[in-house]
């Protein structure tokens, strides 16, 4: 009888799998088919070959985002190749330079996140990621909703000083044994994972510093001749602090009313000591495990939050974690095997497919197209406020900010002001996919939450966000600035 139910439980194993790949080849086919008819229908007779290539290739990525019809990473790995491929084709109109593509592999940002994830595997390892959790929850109870709304506010306060990849990866090292204890039933961990990267990302607006997008509308803005007066670092935050953290309290309150989360959470795992306490190695100066990672914890976070105060590039000083680790041996081969690498991958091929865009000028042609509409100035504002979201999904948002910031300058009907500082904010808005920003992707990495989770925050803060963003800014225009 044994035997038998076996068979018979292998044979529907390899059905659901014969089903589960043929489901997967329809949603392949039909999402180039559906890029082609979309490329079809959209250029014109003035698109080069290099821009027809490459808006397939977004509509494709978005298709493959979207339906899972191949993992997420895999696509990234595929951006990488078609670009090369196809744009280093003889007679392109592109100066065939396709190594640019390959090299987003060693972009700062992949180098963030790689510094990232060494912390976060020190942190698990000297056991520090449970001391961390201890110190942030002390005062927040464990009543579950006050718990989540206490931890997200906490990230969207830190990634305002820090890089919001940085704050998520030291957060989940804090959270992921709380996270791993739960069930299937107990939903508390689903809005961990959801609402960390979210608020990492929107309390990226809280300061100039916070996200690079803040830092390219300051400039422009500060060099306008027709301002007067610079924008310093307290004028940001009177816009940026509140929208971030108004923000933040809506996705909470979201969350709460989504998903099932218990009255109480209980925090017992706190008690637990972390893994080989008792025979823990001692280092130079007799200093052990946890302090040597606290302190390299330390030297990394305040090279971050101190950058442009010293001559060390922000990629630089995430070779710290990964250098003092494996070479005090703190992290082996076999933690630094099981790192989330797909997770690179996954972003290497959102940083190549915006790099394309741009280089291309596909996303300068809409522009162009967009300037010769005449369009109601409100109207106008949510149009490039919409656009910013959009491309920020797709795109690395400091690439979208690039572009459109200086596009806005195109309008001199409006106080010069508005609109960088909507596109910049709007740009800390996109949450929709795990590309879309590298907190997202993190919180992807763990294996714990799927692709389509993330559509909740991506469609809420993409529709709130802008119009939050442009009622505090023009109050700030009006009232402050």
């Amino acid at each position: 009888m044994a035997d038998s139910r076996r068979a018979s439980n292998i044979r529907i194993s390899n059905a659901e799998r014969v089903v589960e790949s043929q489901t997967r080849l329809i949603l392949f086919m039909a999402s180039i088919l559906f890029s082609l008819l979309l490329t079809h229908l959209i250029r014109d007779d003035s698109f080069t070959s290099s821009q027809v290539y490459v808006l397939f290739l977004l509509f494709f990525s978005i298709g493959l985002w979207i339906t899972e019809a191949i993992p997420p990473f895999a696509v990234g790995i595929m951006i990488v190749g078609y670009l090369v491929f196809f744009l280093g084709q003889p007679g392109i109109e592109q100066d065939n330079n396709v190594v640019k593509f390959v090299n987003t592999w060693s972009d700062s940002v992949i180098w963030l996140l790689l510094g990232g994830f060494f912390l976060a595997e020190g942190l698990r390892k000297a056991g520090l990621d449970l001391e961390i959790f201890k110190i942030i929850t002390k005062r927040s109870g464990q009543t579950s909703s006050q718990l989540l709304l206490f931890l997200m506010l906490a990230t969207a306060g830190i990634s305002m000083v820090m890089s919001n990849t940085a704050t998520t990866a030291m957060m989940f090292a804090a959270l992921m044994p709380l996270i791993t204890s739960f069930d299937s039933e107990n939903q508390f961990g689903k809005c961990l994972l959801l609402g960390i990267p979210a608020a990492a990302a929107i309390g990226g607006m809280g300061t100039i510093i916070g996200s690079p997008p803040n830092a390219i509308a300051v400039d422009m803005i500060n060099r306008m001749p027709q301002i007067e007066a610079e924008i310093n670092f307290l004028e940001w935050m009177v816009v940026g602090v509140p929208v971030a953290f108004l923000l933040t309290v809506l996705f909470w309150k979201l969350l709460c009313n989504k998903y099932r989360m218990p009255a109480e959470i209980d925090l017992s795992i706190l008690n637990k000591t972390s893994e080989n306490e008792d025979d823990e190695p001692v280092y130079m100066g007799g200093w052990n495990r946890k302090r040597v990672v606290l302190i390299v914890l330390l030297l990394t976070v305040v090279l971050w939050i101190t950058d442009g105060l010293h001559p060390i590039p922000v990629a630089a000083v995430s070779g710290i974690p990964i250098i003092a680790l494996t070479m005090l041996n703190i992290i082996g081969a076999e933690d630094v095997r099981s790192l989330p690498w797909d997770t690179l991958m996954l972003v290497a091929g959102g940083l190549s497919l915006g790099l394309a865009i741009q280089d291309t000028g596909l996303m300068d042609y809409f522009l162009a197209q967009l300037h010769g509409i005449s369009i109601p100035l409100f109207a106008l504002i949510i149009v490039f406020a919409i656009i910013t979201v959009i491309a920020s999904n797709f795109m690395s948002n400091t690439a979208a900010a690039a572009i459109l910031i200086p596009a806005a300058a195109l309008w001199d009907s409006i106080d010069p002001m508005v609109l960088p500082l909507i596109i910049a904010y709007s740009a800390s808005c996109a949450l929709f996919l795990p590309v879309s920003t590298p907190p997202n992707a993190i919180a992807f990495s763990t294996g714990l939450i799927d692709q389509k989770e993330f559509r909740l925050g991506g469609v809420a803060i993409g529709i709130a966000g802008p119009i939050v963003i442009t009622v505090f800014v023009f109050l700030a225009v009006i009232i402050l600035l």
